[in-house]
């Protein structure tokens, strides 16, 4: 929704008819973005369920899709990044022979089972797109690889970069991150995320464990932990950190209280994939908790580290990140290697060029 959000605005000011589907996985998280970006939602399918299998996810969006398809005839299908959704949703449209967007093309690790399933999801897409929005010059080189045709490329950019822009732009303080930062006074902050299905079992038990025993030691260091609402996620953090001082474990936040969190932090330590994007923007030094990543770029740039499946390394980069401030201070001068915040306009224009759109009445 919030790499969406930028197109979907932009295309809608310049006069297209967008039809916006939702899948409504996690609806309480969603319902705080549409309002944020101004959004609307014309189709809801509502296919995730309790202990839901991949399978059966693909299935569903498959069988509530296609007659929405057939109905509306779009132009164009976009779908963004890497989930089962989204490449379901590009084999719906394939499959009734309509063009398909990939926003995110390209980005590749060097195992098609990792991360799963969403390294496979994207090769998959990859295959049936016709238009393929690349954020950086490597995915472009990635695609080119991989024979993908050339004028179905082009570089534009990551939207998350406009969407993070706009919302500090418009937001003032919040309350939530305000009241946080009340409890943390001026110590060194940790924003913490692990969400991953990779980063499930012994290597979250164990990079929380370094958590937790990081901050026992350094009395001027404390950590914020959204929690992600997988129930994995909640008995583990709860378990590992929940009765820990300085460690505050949170429900997830809205958008923009989430940005505020991260522009006042020490450090960052996630495996998140949209936070590698967006942590440059904000100058904020990033431990990334996985084996691999799909986005090198900002490891190659300074602005991240890629510390693998080891408990013991974080260990050791925290501990030298706390002895010395030159990282953190080099990161803050870097520039994004993901974009410039005029992804969707790019994404727009090519559309506008390419594809046979239509103007909304």
């Amino acid at each position: 929704m919030i790499k969406f959000a930028p197109v979907i605005r932009y295309l809608e000011a310049a006069g297209f008819e967008t039809i916006n589907i939702s899948t409504a996985q996690h609806r309480d998280l969603i319902r705080p973005l549409i309002e944020h970006f101004e959004l609307r939602i014309d189709h809801d399918l509502d296919v995730m369920k309790p202990g839901q299998t991949l399978n059966g996810t693909a299935s569903r969006v498959l069988e509530k899709l296609d007659p929405i398809l057939a109905d509306t005839k779009p132009n164009v299908v976009l779908v963004q990044g890497d989930t089962t959704t989204a490449m379901t949703g590009a084999l719906a449209a394939w499959n009734r022979q309509i063009p398909v967007g990939h926003i995110e093309a390209g980005l590749r690790t060097d195992s098609p089972e990792n991360p799963f399933p969403e390294e496979m999801n994207r090769r998959l897409i990859t295959r049936m797109a016709k238009f393929h929005f690349a954020s950086t010059e490597r995915n472009r080189m990635t695609l080119i690889s991989e024979k993908v045709d050339l004028d179905g490329i082009f570089v534009t950019g990551n939207p998350v970069i406009d969407a993070l822009e706009w919302t500090l732009a418009k937001n003032g303080n919040s309350e939530i991150a305000g009241g946080l930062f009340e409890k943390i006074g001026n110590r060194r902050l940790i924003v913490l995320t692990t969400h991953r299905r990779e980063s499930f079992g012994e290597a979250m038990g164990g990079n929380l464990d370094v958590i937790a025993d990081f901050v026992r030691k350094n009395e001027d260091v404390a950590v914020v932990f959204p929690v992600h609402p997988n129930p994995a996620v909640v008995e583990v953090a709860n378990e590992k950190l929940g009765d820990i001082d300085r460690i505050h474990l949170i429900e997830p936040m809205d958008y923009p209280d989430f940005l505020q969190l991260l522009a006042r932090a020490w450090v960052l330590v996630s495996d998140s994939g949209g936070l590698q994007e967006e942590a440059p923007s904000l100058g904020k030094p990033l431990l990334i908790l996985r084996e691999n990543t799909e986005r090198p770029e900002a490891v190659d740039c300074g602005a991240a580290r890629l510390i693998g499946g080891s408990p013991e390394a974080l260990r050791v980069e925290l501990e030298e990140i706390h002895r010395s401030d030159r990282w953190t201070r080099t990161v803050e001068s870097l520039a994004n290697p993901f974009g410039d915040g005029q992804a969707a306009e790019k994404i727009a224009r090519a559309l506008l060029v390419h594809a046979p759109l239509t103007l909304s009445a």
